[in-house]
């Protein structure tokens, strides 16, 4: 889908639906090859089929097996989603970055869980964007694309309604949707640059931890040094990080594999003499817009006390 297409693919927001619109560019194709080409899951179309959604042609009610021409004007309303049972909202404090009909982009301080957990039950982003939500009549459960670790920082996209979270975990599948991390490992990394891609899975007699292992998922992050210094006597080199993939604590293992564990992570072999959780930082995210295939990049800036453990250092190197 390009801007030039003029496919108006605009969200409607009303308070019960979401709503995209399109113009046909081609004569004599079906209805539901017309949405699958807009990129309209099978499970999406079932929703909209069961679920109180509406396909309408020029104004008209039709079926899937309907014959477009070109020049018609197809809308899709898509069913109203009912929030996650388990998800309570509540109100609280979202550092929004962005925000449109499509998506949502927060920027989640260190010690804030993404979704509730048995640790964590409340006051998590997912509790706070289902607050929001309810505040603001969004017709949508919570969808996020982005889950971060209680203790990482930094940027975490939502998707405001399951066809764009469809649209933007293809992306993610296809290698369309970049994620940068800045770590403060320790030891010093010898090479500058270079790829780790080792197997992930689940640690033997762990439900939580993940380790290297040949039957594992297959997993790639992209390793950038960006300086080497001392803090307080514990050499410490900082990293940029580019995930290929998206494995539970993929950059907390491969870094473990490495021999050079994040600052702070007590889990994977780090020590927490410095700081009082894993030094890592989502500070990039990019991807094209789901709608209108614009090319989207947001940044995030160290929090303090990552700032504190880079510009507190000693001797660097």
């Amino acid at each position: 889908m390009t801007p030039s297409s003029q496919v108006m693919s605009e969200a409607i927001m009303t308070e019960k639906k979401f709503t995209l619109e399109f113009i046909v560019e081609q004569d004599k194709i079906l209805l539901r090859e017309f949405l699958h080409e807009k990129g309209i899951s099978k499970r999406t179309l079932t929703a909209v089929k069961y679920e109180g959604g509406l396909l309408l042609v020029n104004g008209s009610e039709q079926t899937v097996r309907h014959m477009l021409k070109e020049g018609d004007s197809v809308t899709v309303q898509f069913p109203q989603e009912e929030p996650s049972a388990g998800l309570v909202p509540e109100t609280g404090n979202l550092a929004i970055v962005y925000e449109d009909e499509a998506i949502l982009i927060i920027d989640k301080p260190p010690g804030q869980g993404t979704i509730p957990s048995r640790d964590q039950p409340n006051g998590t982003v997912a509790n706070f964007v289902a607050g929001k939500f309810e505040a603001e009549h969004v017709p949508s459960t919570v969808h996020i694309l982005t889950r971060l670790d209680t203790d990482t920082s930094g940027l975490v996209c939502l998707a405001k309604n399951r066809h764009i979270h469809h649209l933007l975990s293809e992306q993610m599948q296809k290698i369309g949707f970049e994620r940068s991390y800045i770590a403060f490992v320790e030891g010093y990394v010898k090479k500058d640059a270079f790829t780790i891609e080792q197997p992930i899975g689940r640690k033997d007699g762990s439900i939580i931890e993940r380790t290297v292992r040949q039957d594992g998922q297959y997993a790639r992050t992209d390793v950038q040094v960006l300086g080497r210094f001392e803090r307080d006597g514990v050499q410490l080199t900082s990293v940029s990080l580019k995930l290929h993939t998206g494995r539970t604590h993929q950059i907390r293992v491969h870094l473990q594999w490495l021999g050079h564990p994040l600052a702070g992570d007590d889990l994977y072999g780090g020590s927490r003499g410095l700081l009082g959780r894993q030094a890592l930082h989502c500070a990039c995210i990019g991807f094209r817009h789901p709608l209108t295939n614009e090319l989207m990049t947001f940044m995030s800036e160290l929090p303090a006390d990552l700032k504190q453990l880079k510009t507190g250092s000693g001797q660097s190197k």
